[in-house]
C-alpha cells in the first residue's frame, strides 16, 4: 500500500519581485506580530519606579518645560489657547511620529540574535513596533482630550468638539504610514552603514524645529521663504491638522494631500530598498 504524500509547511520558491508582498504569510504569523507588541510594551516599563506611568509623564513633563520656555518667557504660544494645551497638542503627535522612527530604525539590530536563527516576515518586526508606539499615542490623546476636558471645567476655557474630529483615524494613518516608510528605510540603511544610527535621533530633534510643534505657523506667515520650508516637512499639515480637529478652524486638505502623497513615496521606497536588502541581513547584522 503506497504511503500519503507527505505535506510541506514551508516550500521554497523563486525570489519575486518587491511589490508582491506576501500578506497571507504575514497574516499566518499574526500571533507573532502581537506577542512582539506586547513584549515591547512590556519591556519598555518593566523593572521601572513609575511603571506605565511613564506614558503619561514623558508628555506632561515635556509640555511643562515648552509651556515654561516657549509660553511663559519666549511669548511664542498663540493668544486664545491656553499655552499648556497648544504645546501638548503638539507634542502628542510628534512623540508618535519620532518614536515610530526612531524605534523601527533600530528594530533589526536590536533583534539581531532572533533574525539569525528563526524565520517570519521580517516586516513583522518594524510593523510590531508601530503597533506598541500607536498604542502609547491613544493614551497619551486621551490624557490630552482630558485636560482639554478639565480646562473647560474647571478654568473656563469654552470648548466644544469640532467635527473635523472624525478626521482622527486618517491622521492616525498618516503619521504611521510617514513613521513606518521613514523607519524601514532607516534601518535598512543602518544595517550596511551603522554610523547613520546616530544620526537618527539627532535629525529627528532637528526636524521638530522645522515644525510648528513649539511655534503657530501665523507667527512665521509674514516670512514667505521661511513657510515655505516649514511646509516642506509633512508633520507641518498633520500637526496643524490635530490642533483644527481640537480647538477649530480650517482643515488644511491641500498640505494633508502633500502629506499623503510623500508617506505613500517614503513607504514604497522604503519597502522597496528593504527587500533588495533583506537577504544579506544575516550576514550583516
Amino acid at each position: 500500500m503506497r504511503s500519503a504524500e507527505p505535506t510541506w509547511d514551508v516550500v521554497i520558491r523563486p525570489r519575486e519581485p518587491w511589490w508582491r508582498l506576501d500578506v497571507r504569510e504575514f497574516w499566518h504569523y499574526r500571533d507573532l506580530l502581537m506577542l512582539l507588541v506586547r513584549r515591547d510594551l512590556t519591556a519598555q516599563y518593566k523593572q521601572t519606579v513609575l511603571g506605565p506611568a511613564w506614558l503619561v509623564m514623558q508628555p506632561l513633563l515635556t509640555t511643562i518645560t515648552y509651556t515654561v520656555m516657549f509660553g511663559l518667557v519666549a511669548r511664542l504660544a498663540p493668544a486664545g489657547i491656553p499655552a499648556l494645551l497648544f504645546y501638548l497638542s503638539g507634542i502628542v503627535p510628534w512623540t508618535y511620529f519620532s518614536g515610530v522612527i526612531t524605534k523601527t530604525s533600530r528594530t533589526f539590530a536590536t533583534n539581531a540574535a532572533v533574525l539569525t536563527k528563526v524565520y517570519f516576515p521580517r516586516l513583522i518586526m518594524p510593523v510590531s513596533t508601530t503597533l506598541s508606539t500607536l498604542f502609547t499615542f491613544l493614551v497619551q490623546f486621551a490624557l490630552l482630550l482630558l485636560i482639554i476636558g478639565g480646562y473647560a471645567l474647571f478654568a473656563g476655557f469654552h470648548w466644544t468638539p469640532s467635527p473635523s474630529l472624525a478626521l482622527l483615524p486618517v491622521i492616525i494613518l498618516l503619521m504611521s504610514v510617514l513613521g513606518l516608510g521613514s523607519g524601514i528605510l532607516v534601518s535598512a540603511l543602518t544595517n550596511k552603514y551603522r554610523d547613520l544610527g546616530f544620526l537618527v535621533g539627532f535629525g529627528v530633534q532637528l526636524l521638530m524645529f522645522a515644525s510648528p510643534v513649539i511655534f503657530p505657523m501665523e507667527l512665521v506667515a509674514k516670512n514667505p521663504g521661511l513657510l515655505a520650508v516649514l511646509e516642506l516637512n509633512p508633520m507641518t499639515p498633520v500637526i496643524n491638522a490635530v490642533r483644527v480637529m481640537l480647538f477649530g478652524g480650517e482643515v488644511p486638505w491641500n498640505g494633508l494631500g502633500y502629506a499623503a502623497a510623500f508617506s505613500a513615496a517614503v513607504l514604497i521606497s522604503g519597502l522597496a530598498f528593504f527587500q533588495r536588502i533583506e537577504r544579506s541581513f544575516a550576514d550583516v547584522i
